[in-house]
């Protein structure tokens, strides 16, 4: 971005506010043309944003009127104004309601502004929803195909193609109409040769599956890669990526998860559900002119487009709402909540309508426990909970360390050989343990399960005493050697999940983190749950059971073990607390374990803390170098305004422009010689009174039409800001007036104002800069990266990892 030639008749101009980005190591043109344009090319249609909205409109006319193409629009990776944009939405509201009063045609556009958003959220919900329900059946009917295909239709997956089948219950999973590849090819399934065709089968539809994934987004959407969470956390703070949420990335990022899914990598869909629905929003803000013209009411819109992408990823409505509000959304006002919860509903009305399980549930895992828990089971709750914080810290620090590895080495230079051989491993290693070949959405259904009479799982292989059997509840066993077997399978699965995850998020491909680290945590729950079901069983003449666990009763559910582990893992690696706790009781249905929940959450999150304060997300914000001001962190430093802003002690001075003593030519040379976002407009050089401050991309805009379209505007014509014009010998050119796009109201802080004051200033208003002044005069300037470096200073990170690695 940092061009330093101004070229006439072009609206690229360069600017130090942010500065070139890599996303997840991808090499990406940033040239203007892409998918996503910048915030509409015509202003018109209400008046214009006049400093900050809180100064009167000129009384002269002027030849900025009426408002250019790109006047008040921003540049790619830059910070938007979220001040200037509200006072923007503001004055259109004001003018529209004004209106309203005049004519019937008037007060119908005022009502259907008003209706605007509630359309766009319900179109939101529909989009995301369909293309939710799309994605589980896709996915779903490609991971079986890797085992085999369906004789009666290849479209269906194993568990339809057997529906219409007469075969026994026990037998259900081994229908005449469903053939694996060595039963196809060979006409038998038994025996060695079946065996290794069966798993060269598997690695060949998995590599394939990857292959293919990578290859498109390498090709087509380079930023259809990863789960996109941290990239929405830093938009829907104020930054701009385009094309990030744009047509391209939604289409790509739809087909390459299902293939990434399908592959058996140890990645989730959650994640990246979360920014497709965001680019759903993106897209269809278009559609509407208050969302399309507004960076600010835009990025509201994107709040509710993330509750619907998590509604639709664990049919938890109130539960994606709360993660929008506490994980990934900025400035989130009640309007916002109410509209994420109709967004979120839609979305899961859609998502059940369409019913992609064929088991009229919103997830492939939903359960109901039958018994309650006891009080001295909160004990290894907690114990799951540590486990969690501690599986959490590790991944982070492991993760992050080779995706760090992976951008400072060769290795990023080969998108495709990673995945093809990271895909390779997980298949060689996941096809011999059933626990593995299943997809890992199907596994977590299997551990969260409560045994019942006719499960032929082997995690179901009890001691059956029939005798005792009272209805539907089944006391506890003595384990039967399947149980054993499992026990075993489960352990070699949990070494494999926790190792192989760190190598796969932060590949080339769509990559969710919440089912992977919800396996690791199931595996780790089910295992301590059977544990203690067994202790309860031989030893329930002990004083910890004997209050509450007599013989014969049925006192422990290791899926409920299961449920909390997997809480306290993705809690681990999130520091969700709410919103998690929410998810998991939505998921299950079953309001009694919120305590059992919340201990494992917030100990997890203790646990974790302890060990680094940042969760995955915002550890990969950090990594990538995006402007994130994390709002949760507190400022403990006793620095001074006068020690960050710019320029310091022996620095050039601050460059300024003159309200109306410079000519263009001038202002040329000021905006090829730097690269700055924005220049304070002074009364003169010598007082340094400020008057206020003018946006780089506006004054190149300004300056080029002038030229184009006004007469008599020269190199030697004088620029003024104020409202009425210099005195001037009459033989000089025409004077061009800018007034209109000079912000009058700028932030101002004191020399003296504690740092602290100053963060907090940015981060509640989300200011791009703020000017520093003393005693009335302009002394310098203190932008974004300028707080965001000073802070990464303070913490011995390196500073200019800012903006961007």
């Amino acid at each position: 971005m940092d061009q330093k030639g101004y070229r006439r008749g072009s609206f690229q101009s360069s600017t130090s506010d942010e500065d070139m980005l890599e996303i997840a190591g991808a090499s990406l043109d940033f040239s203007m043309a892409d998918d996503d344009p910048p915030l509409d090319r015509e202003m018109g249609g209400f008046s214009s944003y006049n400093g900050g909205g809180m100064n009167g409109t000129s009384t002269m006319m002027d030849f900025l009127e009426e408002p250019l193409p790109g006047v008040g629009t921003y540049e790619d990776f830059n910070t938007i104004d979220w001040v200037r944009e509200k006072s923007r939405d503001r004055d259109r509201h004001r003018e529209i309601t004004s209106r309203s009063k005049e004519s019937t045609w008037a007060l119908i556009h005022s009502v259907s502004d008003a209706f605007s958003g509630w359309l766009l959220m319900l179109l939101i919900g529909l989009l995301a929803g369909s293309l939710a329900g799309l994605i589980d059946i896709s996915a779903h009917w490609m991971t079986d195909l890797k085992e085999g295909v369906c004789l009666a239709g290849f479209w269906f997956n194993h568990e339809h193609c057997c529906w219409k089948s007469n075969t026994t219950f026990t037998d259900r999973d081994k229908c005449p109409e469903w053939k694996s590849w060595s039963q196809l090819i060979l006409g038998h399934g038994e025996g060695a040769f079946a065996y290794i065709l069966n798993y060269f089968m598997y690695v060949i539809w998995a590599l394939l599956f990857s292959l293919l994934a990578v290859l498109l987004v390498k090709g087509f959407a380079p930023y259809a890669c990863g789960s996109g969470i941290p990239e929405i956390k830093t938009i829907l703070s104020g930054f701009i990526i385009r094309g990030y949420l744009g047509k391209w990335t939604l289409i790509i990022k739809t087909i390459t998860l299902v293939l990434a899914v399908s592959s058996g990598l140890s990645l989730g869909k959650e994640g990246p559900l979360v920014h497709v629905a965001c680019c759903c929003g993106n897209i269809l803000c278009h559609l509407f002119t208050k969302y399309r013209k507004n960076e600010a009411k835009r990025r509201e819109v994107l709040s509710a487009a993330a509750a619907a992408g998590v509604s639709v990823a664990f049919g938890a409505p109130i539960g994606g709402v709360l993660f929008s509000l506490e994980e990934v959304s900025y400035y989130f006002p009640l309007k916002t909540l109410w509209r994420s919860f109709f967004a979120a509903l839609v979305a899961a009305f859609t998502l059940r309508s369409i019913n992609p399980f064929g088991n009229s549930r919103l997830v492939l895992f939903y359960v109901e426990f039958h018994m309650p828990w006891h009080l001295l089971e909160l004990v290894p709750f907690i114990l799951l909970g540590i486990f969690g914080g501690l599986w959490g810290a590790f991944f982070i620090r492991s993760n992050i360390a080779w995706c760090r590895r992976r951008k400072t080495t060769k290795l990023g230079k080969y998108p495709v050989l990673e995945v093809f051989v990271v895909t390779a491993i997980t298949a060689i290693l996941a096809f011999p343990n059933e626990y593995t070949r299943m997809s890992t959405s199907e596994l977590i259904s299997e551990l969260f399960n409560d045994c019942g009479i006719l499960d032929s799982s082997k995690l179901c292989e009890y001691v059956n005493d029939f005798n005792s059997t009272k209805g539907d509840d089944l006391p506890d066993r003595a384990a039967g050697p399947g149980v054993y077997t499992a026990m075993w399978q489960l352990a070699l699965a949990l070494i494999m999940k926790v190792f192989i995850t760190i190598f796969t998020f932060g590949m080339k491909v769509p990559s969710g983190l919440f089912i992977p680290s919800m396996a690791v945590g199931a595996i780790a729950g089910r295992l301590l749950g059977v544990a203690m079901e067994q202790l309860a069983y031989y030893h329930h003449d002990w004083a910890i059971f004997s209050g509450w666990c007599s013989q014969g009763a049925d006192c422990i559910t290791p899926g409920l073990y299961a449920m909390v582990g997997a809480a306290a893992c993705l809690g681990g690696v999130t520091r969700m607390t709410v919103s998690l706790v929410v998810i998991m009781f939505e998921l299950t249905g079953g309001l009694e374990y919120i305590v059992p929940l919340m201990a494992a959450a917030m100990t997890s999150k203790w646990v974790a803390d302890a060990i680094g304060r940042e969760g995955i997300y915002d550890a990969h914000i950090r990594l990538n170098g995006y402007p994130f001001l994390e709002a949760k962190e507190e400022f403990s430093h006793k620095t001074l305004a006068m020690d960050v802003m710019r320029p310091r002690r022996n620095d050039p001075p601050l460059t300024v422009i003159t309200q109306d003593s410079m000519t263009v030519e001038d202002v040329e040379t000021i905006i090829n010689e730097t690269t700055y976002s924005g220049y304070p407009v002074v009364v003169s050089r010598e007082s340094q009174r400020l008057v206020g401050f003018v946006l780089r991309r506006d004054l190149i805009i300004s300056v080029e039409n002038a030229r184009k379209k006004q007469d008599g505007i020269v190199s030697t014509s004088i620029i003024y800001f104020t409202d009425h014009s210099p005195p001037l010998p009459p033989s000089s050119p025409s004077m061009l007036k800018l007034r209109s796009i000079l912000d009058l109201s700028p932030f101002t802080v004191t020399d003296q104002t504690p740092m602290e004051i100053v963060i907090d200033i940015f981060r509640k208003l989300g200011l791009r800069q703020c000017l520093v002044t003393h005693n009335g005069k302009l002394l310098g300037i203190i932008t974004k990266k300028d707080v965001l470096k000073h802070i990464a200073q303070l913490a011995n990170q390196d500073p200019d990892s800012i903006l961007f690695n």
